[in-house]
């Protein structure tokens, strides 16, 4: 994959999540505001007041899978620029091509974030 190739992955990767945080957002927000007036009136089940945390709390936890992604993608996009996109920071070697497309942000080979699932210092 070319460096052109690859700064377009990145970039639609990080559009298409871009909308997901958005979307997630605005429905986090209806959520809340809707669980304000709700808390307001007495006479809602307590099941109802637990469903309606949960589903903000999953809206919450979308929203932070989201940004941490976006996160990722800019620091792909930064070593993209700095010419080491696409090598294992571990070990340097290549990462393959098909990880490549379906991870744009990976950091790893294979082998090394098989290790780096095992290790959380090599997480970071």
């Amino acid at each position: 994959m070319n460096t052109e190739q690859a700064r377009e992955r990145l970039i639609a990767e990080r559009d298409r999540l871009i909308e997901v945080r958005d979307a997630a957002s605005r429905l986090s927000s209806s959520s809340q505001q809707a669980g304000a007036s709700e808390q307001a009136n007495p006479d809602q089940l307590p099941a109802e007041q637990a469903n309606e945390t949960i589903e903000r709390e999953l809206d919450l936890g979308v929203l932070l899978s989201v940004e941490t992604e976006l996160a990722q993608l800019q620091r792909a996009l930064g070593r993209l620029d700095a010419g080491t996109y696409g090598r294992c920071e571990v070990c340097g070697k290549p990462i393959a091509e098909g990880r490549l497309e379906a991870k744009p942000a990976a950091r790893y080979c294979v082998e090394d974030q098989a290790k780096a699932e095992k290790d959380p210092l090599l997480r970071g």
